[in-house]
């Protein structure tokens, strides 16, 4: 995909000006003309999320940035066109309600739920090519683009797969959206959102003991007169859908002008980000994010520096609003107390308004003898436990947690009270990219997290 002579970003924005900037990241597709037929095609595809519900959750996010709610994201590194199952999305939806209850239990505030779905089929990559065996293929970049299979075929970038990414989006929302407002979410079925496998565990103890005093408490408020027909908090829930804003051809194709406001949004995801690969401020990706009105996230990691955030942040949110951009930092847990610290009081101390949360997960990504990508557990906790103690010495809100996480019981982490071990991992190692935590691992974080919020409230 040619490039342009660079633009800056005072000049007038349009869906297509990222076309004028450089760009990182980007897929070289060899058949143009079928690249341009798919992008027409999807410029004429009905949303996959509205203005309405964009708006809705950048008013939770800024609630988030006051300390007044608790973001929850989470989902699979890469979403698997060979995943698109209903029980893996349920299993997805329900592991996110379970760890939000506890959460809500910790934060004594909302858990605005978001998931890393419906659209996270793109990947960076360190290299554009991998070497196995002296052979040397493109690098696999996600689903949306390629195929993981190493093989000539697979490894080509192909415009037809966007078509699939939009279509499985579209079956997923519309699943997401029955769970959340069909009844499945309804708190008087708490208890019945066990996973079998956490079953006869001391976490399903904890989480039966939760869900009984949650119970209690519904009874009390149905008796007066509180219940799921005159109060939808109680039988529905909102959920959110997010990921990475990588691919811009896809980006562009389903942005919209709102017809109520006359403003353009990326309708492809409620709350979309700029990875640590591609958020330089003179950039592509920067430049559409500029255009669009969905709130923002942008991955700060430990090779960024305040004064380019700081510009990124004057560039995507001139007004200063809340609820605009979130920061994402993901650090290391050996790093996050030296690089965090002078990031956050430089924000600050400059008055941005901003949502911080922490990624525990890609800066503590190992690689094991047997060449497994893993995670510790303990490297995680440890790392949000810092970001927490960060934040309180700032005196900033920690806004939430992001999260690659699954509902399967998946053998991809280190430790946690499955007590994962380097001998397990080949049992289920199903990951196509980074490792995730299986539900027992996520939900014992989020019992953590949850102590880790009481103590601080």
């Amino acid at each position: 995909m040619p490039v342009a002579s660079v633009q800056d970003h005072h000049t007038s924005w349009t869906p297509e000006s990222w076309r004028s900037f450089p760009i990182q990241q980007v897929p070289s597709y060899s058949d143009t003309e079928s690249l341009h037929a798919v992008e027409q095609r999807l410029s004429t595809y009905p949303p996959l999320v509205f203005a309405g519900e964009v708006r809705r959750l950048k008013h939770h996010l800024a609630q988030a940035a006051q300390g007044k709610a608790f973001v929850l994201q989470g989902g699979s590194c890469a979403e698997s066109f060979q995943e698109f199952k209903a029980d893996i999305i349920r299993d997805m939806f329900r592991i996110l309600l379970q760890m939000a209850i506890v959460l809500t239990f910790g934060a004594k505030v909302p858990v605005v739920k978001i998931g890393r779905m419906a659209g996270q089929f793109a990947k960076p990559r360190s290299s554009d090519t991998e070497t196995q065996n002296n052979v040397t293929l493109p690098s696999y970049r996600g689903d949306i683009i390629n195929g993981a299979e190493f093989t000539p075929e697979a490894r080509k970038p192909d415009p037809l797969r966007m078509e699939t990414g939009y279509f499985q989006s579209a079956g997923i929302l519309n699943l997401l959206r029955t769970f959340s407002h069909g009844g499945y979410a309804n708190l008087h079925k708490v208890h019945l959102w066990n996973l079998g496998f956490v079953e006869g565990t001391p976490l399903a103890h904890r989480y039966r003991v939760m869900a009984e005093r949650i119970g209690e408490t519904l009874a009390f408020m149905q008796a007066c007169g509180i219940d799921a027909t005159s109060s939808a908090q109680v039988d529905e829930t909102e959920f959110y859908t997010s990921h990475e804003a990588l691919l811009l051809p896809y980006e562009q194709a389903l942005t919209r002008v709102d017809s109520t406001t006359g403003q353009w949004y990326d309708c492809s995801a409620h709350f979309v980000w700029i990875g640590d690969r591609t958020r330089q401020p003179e950039g592509a990706h920067v430049e559409f994010l500029r255009g669009v009105q969905n709130p923002i996230g942008i991955k700060v990691g430990p090779t960024a520096c305040a004064e380019d955030i700081c510009r990124i942040h004057e560039i995507l949110n001139p007004q200063n609003e809340a609820g605009r951009i979130t920061l994402i930092a993901r650090m290391g847990a050996d790093k996050i107390s030296q690089f965090l610290p002078p990031i956050m009081r430089s924000i600050r101390d400059q008055g941005k308004q901003v949502t911080w949360l922490s990624d525990p997960m890609h800066g503590n990504t190992v690689v094991t003898q047997q060449k497994f990508k893993t995670r510790f557990f303990d490297s995680i906790m440890s790392e949000v436990k810092n970001f927490f103690h960060i934040c309180a010495t700032e005196n900033v809100p920690a806004g939430g947690v992001h999260l690659e996480m699954t509902g399967q019981n998946v053998t991809e982490c280190l430790g946690g009270s499955p007590l994962i071990t380097e001998a397990d991992l080949a049992h289920r190692y199903e990951t196509f990219c980074d490792p995730r935590m299986n539900a027992e691992q996520s939900l014992e974080l989020a019992f953590l997290i949850a102590e880790e919020l009481t103590a601080r409230s």
